[in-house]
């Protein structure tokens, strides 16, 4: 049996890790422990509750107003005092936060393997966004299995010099979560959403919380909600991020116009039953960038440039940037124009298929040499190795036994 330890701290850390966790625990090959940072602290426990996951260890380590210098510090200097007694045979990490690269150079300097989970997404601007891009550069350096969710994040990776052999494509775990999360979600319980299953109007769900967004950036978003809350036929519900960066902008702009609604953060569930009751999914967050496509929401990526692009090419996000009057330009056009908003509206597979959790646990036992890779391996058509593909020609082709990566030449 392999000792895996999951290191995370976010709420997007525990969507995309619950997944794994749950199913590796039912696996009798591995022994999974979960260590988690608090960096999110209530919107974390949350989250993980509802995957009825909870942590071995807590380090809690996150205090106000501190930096991202003194949380990635304090994250390393509490791993470091637990992962010798821990004796992990691995270390898995997500995506790009703080608790990730602390994670994975806490692993490192005790010589335990790292393998990262959603690796080789790249926006291609180290500075956007910040600092994740950079985090997720760093920790690819430090990594032994890279678990790509797209073939185009494996393609980042191989053309950055990653040993072929040691990236694996999955699949976004993303997916897996929200499909259980949809097929599970519960009534609404907050007043202010009682009567949205009843409301005729076009609900448009809008989120910011990104640090490039503060400031200046962020009352840009603001102004656009209540110029497109000017129409009658639009109820606008906006979950506040508990970040006073966020609120202390969007709360008085936006209290008191009729048709926006301000919650708290939902429960992922929660949150889940509101996107699958939306229109329009306004937001800049990675998560909402993912899951929107994925049911089929025309998405506004409140970004000027992604490392998911997947969906923009696919025709059902748009990056509209941060300014008020593209931001309600663009809105505008998916309200009042029936074709434009089908085009968008189509639930696509761009980020997976919902069995990336199957080639996750798969993968990480071919790295341990415990068996051969079952039915869900990623195998390249006509044995065609990854440095002789064109990128630009792959796509990920689902099907009832595996994920076939397809080349067609062009």
């Amino acid at each position: 049996m392999h000792k895996i330890v999951f290191i995370l701290g976010t709420r997007p850390e525990a969507i995309k890790c619950a997944p794994v966790i749950n199913r590796m625990k039912e696996d009798k090959r591995f022994h999974a422990i979960v260590v988690s940072t608090g960096q999110h602290r209530e919107m974390l426990d949350t989250t993980l509750a509802e995957f009825g996951i909870k942590p071995d260890i807590d380090l809690n380590v996150m205090q106000p107003q501190q930096t991202l210098s003194q949380v990635t510090h304090k994250i390393i200097a509490a791993l470091t005092a637990r992962l010798d007694d821990l004796a992990a045979d691995a270390v898995v990490v997500h995506g790009d936060t703080a608790s990730t690269l602390a994670g994975a150079l806490a692993a490192f300097q005790h010589r335990i393997p790292v393998i990262h989970l959603e690796a080789g997404l790249r926006s291609g601007n180290i500075s956007s966004p910040f600092p994740e891009e950079a985090n997720r550069r760093l920790v690819s350096q430090i990594t032994d299995l890279h678990l790509a969710p797209t073939t185009r994040s494996s393609a980042n990776l191989i053309r950055e010099g990653v040993c072929e052999s040691r990236v694996k494509i999955t699949g976004n775990t993303v997916v897996d979560a929200l499909r259980w999360a949809a097929a599970n979600a519960p009534t609404f319980d907050d007043n202010a959403l009682v009567d949205l299953i009843s409301d005729h109007r076009r609900i448009i769900v809008a989120s910011a919380h990104r640090r490039e967004s503060w400031g200046a950036p962020m009352r840009e978003i603001a102004a656009a909600l209540v110029e497109i809350a000017r129409n009658d036929g639009v109820h606008i519900v906006v979950p506040l991020h508990k970040n006073l960066a966020v609120r202390d902008v969007m709360v008085p702009v936006l209290s008191g116009i009729p048709n926006i609604t301000l919650v708290n953060p939902l429960p992922y569930r929660s949150f889940c039953r509101l996107m699958l009751r939306a229109d329009i999914i306004i937001s800049d967050s990675s998560g909402a960038e993912e899951e929107g496509p994925s049911l089929g929401k025309p998405t506004l990526v409140l970004r000027d440039i992604t490392e998911r692009p997947e969906a923009i090419e696919a025709g059902t996000a748009k990056l509209v940037g941060r300014n008020a009057a593209r931001i309600v330009r663009e809105a505008a056009t998916l309200l009042r124009d029936p074709e434009e908003y089908r085009r968008m509206a189509r639930p696509v597979d761009s980020y997976g298929d919902g069995n990336a959790t199957g080639r996750v646990i798969d993968a990480i036992n071919e790295f341990f040499g415990l068996e051969e890779m079952g039915t869900n391996d990623i195998r390249l058509a006509n044995n065609t190795t990854p440095r002789q593909i064109d990128y630009s020609a792959v796509t990920i082709v689902p099907s009832s036994s595996s994920a076939l990566v397809r080349y067609q030449p062009r």
